[in-house]
């Protein structure tokens, strides 16, 4: 087990909030019969992607009290993690083998990174444009990376499928 706790140790970088566009864009792509688990609210009490994904339909589990390498909820993990722990992230992702959806940036993936993972279960959702995400209230009047959604034992249909 990591001794690193997100909860304490994550960086004010971190704390970014996702639109609800962007769950929006990926609700076609979750099983409905699946408990989601948001694993990366890390003490973010301003996060509003449970809310946003309950409102679109999903069963969601999560807690900014809750410690991402402490606990193991739900069916599938949907979230956008804290980028400056990804190494971190996905060495538990490997321990946990579970089913994911990631909002990533799409330098993330690389052999560094995925090489943690099952490569024939791993597959991507690229938006067609720059998601903008919310620092505090306001968003962030242009996000300088792209990001996409790495997926993760989803059964899509396609290995990459663009939005």
């Amino acid at each position: 087990m990591c001794s690193l706790s997100i909860k304490q140790d994550f960086k004010n970088d971190d704390q970014y909030n996702t639109p609800k566009e962007a769950w929006e864009m990926i609700i076609p792509y979750i099983p409905k019969n699946v408990t989601i688990w948001e694993a990366f609210m890390m003490g973010n009490t301003s996060s509003k992607s449970m809310d946003y994904l309950s409102e679109l339909g999903c069963e969601v589990v999560g807690s900014p009290e809750l410690d991402f390498f402490e606990n193991d909820l739900g069916d599938v993990i949907v979230s956008n993690p804290p980028y400056s722990f990804k190494k971190k992230i996905f060495k538990r992702l490997a321990e946990l083998d579970k089913p994911f959806i990631l909002l990533l940036p799409i330098s993330t993936i690389s052999k560094q990174f995925v090489k943690l993972l099952k490569r024939e279960f791993i597959q991507m959702i690229i938006p067609d444009k720059r998601i903008q995400f919310i620092k505090g209230e306001d968003p962030l009047k242009r996000c300088w990376f792209d990001t996409c959604f790495l997926c993760y034992k989803m059964n899509l249909e396609k290995d990459i499928t663009f939005i």
